[in-house]
């Protein structure tokens, strides 16, 4: 079963709201082996709606609406489709009933208004609200089958979970399964050519990779009759990736790197504590992120300048002077001044030249420090970030949770 799925708002167009109905829907629909081949928005004008509506219908066999059910003149969606279908609009008395009792019950005045809301195309399959007034339904005409819930997603959710899911369980023929794999240390053109052949010989299961700041990820899908014949075609295509890029991924699931750490910080019970110079405490803010992880993080020190290193850290003036705040060999005070401060189980300093300014030849824009103490052994490394300020501070942060990803592996 093939599906289209269209937002119906102005407000949506104008970037007035995000839409995160069609990525709920979306991954909803997957999981239950219907493919969506078609996201569309559309204003509140019956026209464009109409137009879509009928475009979605030459490619899709379901067509699921959000938005435009409401009381208002330009809430269109139910009267657009019923035009579209050849379909009369009748009063849902239930429905007329259960609004009666809403507003009585809140001890509100209902304006006449909004009865539109209970006006439900004729033959359709009512959805009731749960969590709000304004009804769905479904339509099945000439082997079409049409489904419109509210926009607000709460709404949406509710209605979704309570009725849609289940109707559409059973039809779709397969089940399609996802496996995600997370890389790091790694471009997204690096990882495409390393599998290119996979990739231009894709099929079922069909590889796809996206990118974001610090990280690639890799989303392997198949299609089968059932879950054990999806799960064996992924996992017969994670093993070849493993084969060759192994040493880059640091997650088989759909977590981001910082809950990997946090998750192994909790598990093996280890303290943590940072000195931070140039992410002024963004390392221990995307800790602490994490439920829980307060048995674990101790605390993150900000060293912005000179003086706060030295009091804080017991960095050697000298040390400064004579090899600059940015240096492997501050970076190495800072850290051990930390361990001997706080007596945290692992400690990590940060010093780099975050930008636009500071930079030089000797020390371009980008330059960082990271060190590290654990397990009685003290790590430094160096690296040349580049871009803007943000994803300098972005980036470095993701380089200081891969170390101690690692050194808790």
């Amino acid at each position: 079963m093939n599906c289209s799925i269209i937002s119906v708002g102005t407000e949506i167009l104008f970037g007035q709201i995000v839409n995160t109905n069609t990525v709920y829907l979306s991954k909803e629909l997957n999981g239950l082996g219907i493919n969506v081949y078609h996201h569309f928005t559309v204003g509140d004008n019956t026209k464009r709606l109409e137009e879509t509506l009928l475009y979605a219908m030459s490619k899709s066999d379901l067509i699921i609406t959000t938005g435009g059910l409401g009381p208002t003149q330009d809430d269109l969606t139910k009267e657009t489709i019923a035009q579209v279908l050849g379909k009369k609009l009748e009063i849902h008395k239930p429905s007329q009933s259960r609004l009666y009792n809403f507003f009585e019950c809140c001890n509100k005045t209902m304006h006449e208004n909004n009865l539109k809301q209970v006006y439900l195309p004729k033959d359709s399959i009512v959805l009731t609200n749960d969590c709000g007034t304004a009804p769905g339904f479904i339509l099945d005409v000439d082997g079409k089958i049409f489904i419109s819930m509210p926009g607000p997603p709460n709404e949406m959710k509710c209605m979704f979970n309570g009725y849609v899911k289940d109707f559409l369980k059973g039809k779709s023929q397969h089940i399609i399964h996802s496996k995600v794999l997370r890389f790091f240390g790694i471009g997204e053109s690096a990882l495409e050519t390393a599998l290119i052949d996979l990739i231009d010989n894709q099929t079922n299961p069909t590889i796809a990779t996206y990118a974001k700041i610090g990280e690639v990820s890799v989303r392997i899908t198949a299609k089968a009759e059932n879950i054990e014949k999806a799960e064996k075609m992924t996992n017969d295509v994670i093993a070849e990736i493993k084969n060759r890029l192994g040493q880059y991924i640091y997650n088989y699931a759909d977590e981001e790197l910082v809950e990997v750490v946090s998750k192994k910080l909790l598990e093996k019970e280890v303290s943590i504590s940072f000195a931070e110079s140039c992410t002024a405490g963004l390392i221990a803010s995307k800790l602490a992120a994490t439920p829980g992880i307060s048995k674990c993080l101790d605390r993150s020190i900000i060293t912005y300048s000179n003086d706060a290193k030295i009091e804080e850290l017991g960095v050697k003036e000298a040390t400064l002077q004579k090899y600059g705040a940015v240096s492997e060999e501050t970076a190495r005070e800072m850290v051990l001044g930390l361990r001997n401060k706080t007596k945290s189980d692992l400690c990590l300093s940060v010093t780099g030249i975050a930008g636009p300014g500071g930079g030089s030849k000797e020390k371009p824009v980008g330059l960082v420090y990271i060190g590290m103490v654990y397990d009685k052994k003290v790590i430094c490394n160096k690296y040349n970030v580049f871009g803007d300020r943000s994803r300098v501070r972005n980036y470095t942060s993701m380089l200081a949770l891969n170390m101690i990803r690692k050194v808790l592996e």
